[in-house]
């Protein structure tokens, strides 16, 4: 993969186990910090809900964002039950912001919806440290494994 040209407070590299390529912070960021725009092209939600795009965001009921990497950097925020992260629609556009204090080095998680969980997620299960949805975790022991 070539090198990914983004804003220098992040990095993208290799996430938890199972979750691929992540956003992390190079450098402190403060709760309450706008961190990044979710990105992309504005399709009507109805066209978006019979799409098999990944990073679709609904913006409302007539609007969705379908945004894929690499040319949306906030796409490689991963999903997590205990999420960093939280999205604010302000004018039609999707703003992201800490929710927490997040340290350099950390990966920015936000929580990706009942929808998306249901659909993507849950068959292959989540990969939080620890899944409030109650599915089986790569760090919970279980009798098969789940790599």
């Amino acid at each position: 993969m070539g090198e990914i040209s983004i804003d220098p407070r992040f990095e993208v590299r290799e996430g938890r186990p199972g979750t691929g390529l992540g956003l992390f912070a190079r450098v402190p960021i403060k709760d309450g910090e706008f961190i990044i725009e979710y990105t992309g092209v504005k399709i009507p939600t109805a066209i978006a809900d019979e799409s098999d795009s990944r990073y679709l965001f609904e913006i409302d009921d007539e609007w969705t964002l379908d945004g894929p990497v690499p040319e949306n950097t906030a796409g490689y925020i991963n999903h997590d039950c205990h999420p960093n992260v939280e999205a604010e629609i302000e004018d039609g556009k999707i703003m992201i912001y800490a929710q927490k204090n997040i340290a350099a080095g950390e990966e920015l998680t936000i929580d990706y919806d009942d929808e998306y969980f249901e659909e993507f997620l849950k068959p292959i299960g989540c990969k939080c440290a620890s899944c409030e949805k109650g599915l089986p975790s790569p760090h919970v022991k279980t009798g098969t494994p789940t790599q």
